[in-house]
C-alpha cells in the first residue's frame, strides 16, 4: 500500500475508533448497564455518572499502563536476570548492576551527564531569559522569537548533522567547510582542528548543540512569565529611581523564579536522556559517553541486557526526583 494511503487510513481508523468507541461505551453504559428508567432511573443516572469518567480514562490508563507501567518493571526484572542457554533467564540479584558499576566506560558516562548537568540547563535558562527580556524591548521581537524557537522545530539528530558540519575538519590544503575550523584559520591557526576528539572540550562542543535547541524553549516559557508581571511594580520601582538593571534583577527575576526554576528542572530532565545528539557525532567516543548511549551500547551492541537494563533503571531512579520535584512546581505555580 502507498504510504500516504496507509498513513491517511491510519488516521481514519484511529479517529474514527476512538468516536465509536466514546459513542458505543456511553450507549452500554445508559441503556444496558444503567438504564435511565424505572423505579431506580436516579440511582442508576448517578452511578452512571459516577462510572463515565472511568469509560473515558479507560483507553489513556490502559495505553499508559501498556506502554509506561509494564516496560518499567520488565526493565527492573531484566536488570536482576541473565540469560541462560535455551533462551529462559535466570535471577542473579544486584550481580548486573556490580558488573555496570565495575566499568570504567559508567563512571565516564555518569561524569559527563553530570557535567551536562551543570552546564546545558544553566545556559539554556540563562540564554533564554536573556533573549525573553530583549526580544521584549525591540519591534521586530516576535520576528526574533520565531528564529530562536526555530530550532525547537529540528530534531535533535538533524541538529546533531548540522554541528557536525559545523566542526568538520579538512586537510590543511582543501578548503575549509566547517565554520569552526574556517574562523580558527582565519584568526591564525597552525591547522585544522578535529574538535569532536579533543578530551573534555568536545564535550562542550557537544552542549552547544543541546544549548542551541533548548534556548527557544525556555524563551517562549519566560517571555509569557515577564509579560505576566504586574505593571505596577514596574512603575513603581522607575518611580524610585531605579535603572534597567535592578528592574530586571531585583524586581522581574524574583517574581518568576518559579517558573525559571520550572524551565530549569524541564531541560534537566532533557539533559539526562540526551542520547541523539552524542549517538550521531561522536558514538561515545574521545571520552563523550553518556548514560543513554551506554545503555544502547550495552543492550544493542554487547546484547547485555542485564547490564543494558540495570543503565536503564539508573537513568529513570535520577530522571523521577526531579519529574516529581517539576510537576510539584507546576502545580505550585498554577494555584
Amino acid at each position: 500500500m502507498n504510504p500516504a494511503l496507509q498513513g491517511l487510513f491510519t488516521i481514519i481508523l484511529g479517529v474514527g475508533g476512538c468516536i465509536g468507541y466514546f459513542y458505543f461505551s456511553n450507549q452500554f453504559l445508559d441503556k444496558v448497564l444503567f438504564p435511565a428508567k424505572g423505579p431506580n432511573a436516579g440511582r442508576n443516572i448517578n452511578r452512571a455518572n459516577m462510572v463515565r469518567p472511568w469509560l473515558f480514562l479507560f483507553p489513556a490508563l490502559a495505553l499508559l499502563g501498556l506502554y509506561l507501567a509494564y516496560p518499567v518493571f520488565e526493565t527492573l526484572r531484566l536488570s536482576v536476570s541473565e540469560r541462560v542457554s535455551g533462551g529462559g533467564s535466570k535471577f542473579v540479584g544486584f550481580a548486573n548492576y556490580s558488573q555496570m558499576f565495575g566499568e570504567p566506560k559508567f563512571w565516564e558516562a555518569m561524569g559527563n551527564n553530570m557535567l551536562w548537568l551543570i552546564f546545558v540547563p544553566a545556559m539554556s535558562t540563562a540564554f533564554g531569559l536573556l533573549a525573553a527580556q530583549l526580544t521584549d524591548r525591540i519591534k521586530w521581537g516576535n520576528i526574533a522569537k520565531s528564529l530562536i524557537f526555530m530550532p525547537m522545530a529540528i530534531s535533535f539528530v538533524g541538529a546533531a548533522v548540522i554541528f557536525k558540519l559545523v566542526y568538520d575538519t579538512r586537510p590543511i590544503d582543501q578548503e575549509q567547510i566547517g565554520i569552526l575550523n574556517a574562523i580558527y584559520l582565519w584568526f591564525g591557526g597552525d591547522a585544522p582542528q578535529t574538535w569532536l576528539t579533543i578530551p573534555l572540550w568536545n564535550n562542550f562542543f557537544l552542549m552547544v548543540v543541546l544549548i542551541w535547541i533548548q534556548t527557544g524553549f525556555a524563551m517562549v516559557i519566560l517571555s509569557a512569565a515577564l509579560r505576566g508581571i504586574p505593571e505596577d511594580t514596574i512603575e513603581a520601582a522607575i518611580i524610585d529611581g531605579a535603572n534597567p538593571f535592578q528592574i530586571f534583577f531585583k524586581i522581574k527575576i524574583p517574581q518568576i523564579v518559579g517558573t525559571i526554576v520550572v524551565v530549569w528542572t524541564t531541560i534537566t530532565i532533557v539533559v539526562l536522556k540526551v542520547f541523539d545528539i552524542v549517538f550521531a557525532m561522536t558514538n561515545g567516543q574521545w571520552e563523550t559517553q553518556v548514560l543513554a548511549n551506554y545503555m544502547f551500547d550495552k543492550l544493542f551492541r554487547a546484547n547485555d541486557w542485564g547490564v543494558g537494563s540495570a543503565s536503564a533503571m539508573i537513568i529513570m531512579l535520577l530522571v523521577t526526583p526531579i519529574l516529581v520535584w517539576n510537576v510539584y512546581n507546576v502545580r505550585k505555580e498554577m494555584k
